[in-house]
C-alpha cells in the first residue's frame, strides 16, 4: 500500500540519523535568513518573494530527499544487498542501458560503472551542494544551472528505461532553469543579503564582481 503524503512527510522530518539533524539545521537557516532579509531589505516584503521562497525551499528538500538513498560510502540505503542492485549503482546501470544516445550509454558502461566509486562521491556531493544552495538561497544562478546540467543527464540516460516517464525530469529541469534565470536566491535568500552588502562589488568591472554577479 502507498504510504500517504503525511505520513511519509512525518517520518522523513523524524527518522533518526545525521541526515535528519543536518535537514532541519537547513530548515531552521533558510527561515532564519529569510526573516533577516525580510527585516533588512524593504524591496524584500512582498508576496512575491515569499512566493519564490517557498517555490525554492520545497524543490531544495527535495533534492536533498534524494540524497538519503545514495548516501556513502556505499552510496546506496542497502547496502548489505549485492552492488548494483540498489542505490546509484542500480540507477547508473539503467542509465547504460536507457540513454537516450549510445555516446551516453558507452560513457556509463565504460567508464562511469567501472570506476564507480570515483564518480559516486562526485554525484553525491553536486545533487548534496544542490540542495543546500536552493534552500538556503546561497548561489542559486550558479547551482540552479549546475542542477540542470544534472537532470539533462538524468532525462537523456532514463529516457527509454522501463517505468520511467521522461517528462519528470523535463518539468524538474524546467524548474531548475527559472531557479537560475530569475534568481531566485534574491528572494528572502542568502543571494539578497549578499548583493545588499557587496554593492560595490557588483558594479566593478573586476573578475570577484563578475563571479558574484554570476553566481547570485
Amino acid at each position: 500500500m502507498r504510504p500517504n503524503p503525511f505520513s511519509d512527510a512525518l517520518a522523513f522530518l523524524t527518522k533518526s540519523g545525521w541526515t535528519t539533524v543536518a535537514f532541519w539545521v537547513l530548515v531552521l537557516a533558510s527561515i532564519a535568513i529569510a526573516i533577516t532579509a525580510y527585516r533588512a531589505i524593504p524591496e524584500q516584503r512582498r508576496l512575491e518573494h515569499l512566493c519564490n521562497w517557498g517555490c525554492r525551499f520545497f524543490i531544495g528538500a527535495m533534492w536533498w530527499q534524494q540524497t538519503l538513498w545514495k548516501l556513502p560510502p556505499y552510496y546506496t540505503d542497502q547496502p548489505q544487498e549485492p552492488f548494483g542492485s540498489t542505490g546509484l549503482a542500480y540507477w547508473m546501470i539503467q542509465e547504460g542501458k536507457g540513454a537516450a544516445f549510445q555516446l551516453q550509454a558507452d560513457f556509463v558502461n565504460n567508464l562511469v560503472l567501472p570506476n564507480f566509486y570515483l564518480f559516486a562521491p562526485v554525484v553525491y556531493a553536486l545533487e548534496a551542494l544542490t540542495a543546500i544552495s536552493l534552500m538556503l538561497g546561497l548561489g542559486v544562478r550558479l547551482w540552479g544551472a549546475i542542477g540542470a546540467l544534472q537532470i539533462v543527464n538524468l532525462w537523456l540516460g532514463l529516457y527509454s528505461a522501463e517505468g520511467e516517464w521522461p517528462w519528470t525530469y523535463f518539468f524538474l529541469l524546467v524548474l531548475q532553469v527559472i531557479f537560475a534565470v530569475h534568481a531566485y536566491g534574491r528572494s528572502l535568500g542568502a543571494d539578497a543579503l549578499l548583493r545588499e552588502r557587496a554593492a560595490p562589488i557588483l558594479s566593478e568591472r573586476s573578475l570577484r564582481g563578475l563571479v558574484l554577479r554570476l553566481a547570485t
